[in-house]
């Protein structure tokens, strides 16, 4: 058993409050989760506007099989153009 997670920052530069920045990350979010074999949580900079750190988490019986569902998540995430990926952290366990 392989587990997979990336965590990452996000810059949000449209939004001008918290709950503008909260509909952004939720659309995302459950996108995401449809899409995708993965758990995805907001685990820093809640109180701020247009930063938010994400992270992601997958497990599977193969590391090529997690490090692919990892990659096809964040190219899919790259693809919204209301957010941009800054830092991104990738681990195994």
């Amino acid at each position: 058993m392989i587990v997979g997670s990336a965590e990452f920052e996000c810059i949000i530069y449209d939004a001008h409050s918290l709950k503008e920045k909260r509909a952004v990350l939720q659309r995302i979010i459950s996108r995401l989760k449809q899409k995708f074999n993965i758990s995805v949580a907001e685990v820093g900079y809640q109180d701020l506007w247009q930063r938010s750190a994400l992270a992601i988490v997958t497990v599977s019986s193969s590391r090529m099989a997690t490090e692919r569902e990892l990659q096809n998540a964040l190219l899919f995430l790259d693809s919204f153009p209301e957010i941009e990926r800054t830092l991104t952290n990738i681990e195994w366990l």
